[in-house]
């Protein structure tokens, strides 16, 4: 079960506006991308800013996990960190001296699926999942912490490298509001997208997941294999129509990833009592799946506050001392 898909697109603000009702820019055709996102931050600023205070002090305690250079052993050195190749090439004990991980660098995976190209609330799960890598940009970019991304739109993966600075993080959020929209017809692939960041490994530090995860749960093994050497964050982005039926008559509804068209009779409430229990059902298998994973789990709705809801998960979080996307 997939959910609805869109008939019709959402009936959001005017482009170029940010609407009042707690919902994200939309970023149509036609919209200043550069005055939106200005307007965004300052939103996620005034919202989040008070959430964090200090810099990230390290991922892991210690001395750091980042191999560095070697030099010769000396009595008291942890046996642990020998550096058994220089060793037998010198034939003089060496030691491989670690890095402290005093930066964070954080890896988006952002799914910009056909399934993402609908709304039927306040604004397209695509707006909501754009405005949620801005928060986690506005989150984690700061002193020297780095920030990268993989867009995925089921027709093309776009990698930006990871990092520092504010300038590079709103570059990248420009690049993403560029993302041609996919085709209909053709499926996401989150399961690739998240691959790519498992070869070659990286440095130990977030990676934050933000998509629908609808459709087959393939994405499951490369996240928990991400989740050996990374914190997960996972953001999924919901629309109410996915989740129980309007009483609106016959409706036709398109899958945009398979392009299969379905007519349901919604004004039958038997009909509405079976999809609000499968999308109940599905809803809890993607949520037991990022358990499953180890990954923070946070849902942003199109008819919610989003902001609302990243203060209180993030405060959430940090009263219960595992860092979350603030780390």
């Amino acid at each position: 079960m997939t959910g609805p898909s869109e008939a019709q697109p959402a009936e959001g603000p005017p482009v170029g506006t940010i609407p009042d009702d707690g919902a994200p820019p939309h970023f149509g055709s036609g919209s200043n991308a550069e005055v939106l996102l200005r307007r965004l931050e300052l939103t996620v600023r005034r919202r989040l800013d008070g959430l964090l205070q200090g810099d990230h002090l390290g991922l892991v305690p210690g001395s750091g996990s980042e191999a560095g250079d070697s030099r010769t052993y000396h009595p008291g050195d942890d046996v642990r960190r020998m550096d058994w190749p220089v060793t037998a090439r010198t034939q003089v004990p060496h030691v491989r001296e670690t890095i402290a991980d005093r930066e964070l660098e954080t890896w988006a995976v952002l799914d910009l699926s056909a399934s993402l190209d609908f709304g039927t609330a306040n604004c397209e799960k695509r707006d909501l999942a754009i405005a949620g890598l801005a928060a986690v940009s506005h989150l984690t970019v700061r002193g020297g912490n780095r920030l990268g991304a993989v867009v995925t739109t089921g027709e093309r993966v776009d990698r930006y490298p990871a990092v520092p600075g504010r300038m590079a993080a709103d570059r990248l959020l420009r690049s993403v509001v560029a993302t041609p929209r996919a085709a209909s017809g053709r499926r996401g692939d989150l399961a690739t997208a998240l691959e790519s960041l498992r070869r070659p490994p990286r440095r130990r530090g977030l990676v934050v997941v933000v998509s629908d995860f609808l459709g087959d749960a393939d994405w499951e093994r490369p996240l928990r294999g991400l989740s050996a050497r990374h914190e997960l964050l996972a953001i999924e982005v919901v629309d109410p129509r996915e989740l129980e039926l309007a009483d609106v008559g016959l409706l036709t509804v398109v899958d945009p990833e398979s392009g299969q068209t379905l007519e349901v009779p919604t004004g039958n409430a038997e009909v509405r009592r079976r999809f609000a229990e499968g999308a109940a059902a599905q809803r809890r298998e993607v949520a037991a799946a990022l358990r499953r994973c180890g990954a923070g789990h946070l849902r942003l709705q199109t008819d919610r506050d989003w902001l609302a809801d990243v203060v209180r998960f993030v405060a959430e979080r940090r009263r219960a001392g595992s860092g979350g996307a603030s780390r």
